[in-house]
């Protein structure tokens, strides 16, 4: 049985699955639609533009 990552005090709930309650759920989504989770970004090949190279 696993545990709900928001409040890590209740076991998940099949219906809210990974959490344990709407409120958890509810709670997760803000935080996505705030911002509070970022990926990071892994875009290393590409260089910036050179602004002295306009030719």
């Amino acid at each position: 049985m696993s545990v709900c990552p928001i409040c890590r005090k209740n076991p998940t709930v099949a219906a809210y699955r990974p959490f344990c309650s709407r409120r958890c759920a509810d709670l997760d989504l803000q935080r996505w639609l705030v911002g509070a989770y970022v990926l990071p970004d892994t875009d290393e090949g590409v260089p910036d533009a050179d602004p002295e190279n306009d030719d």
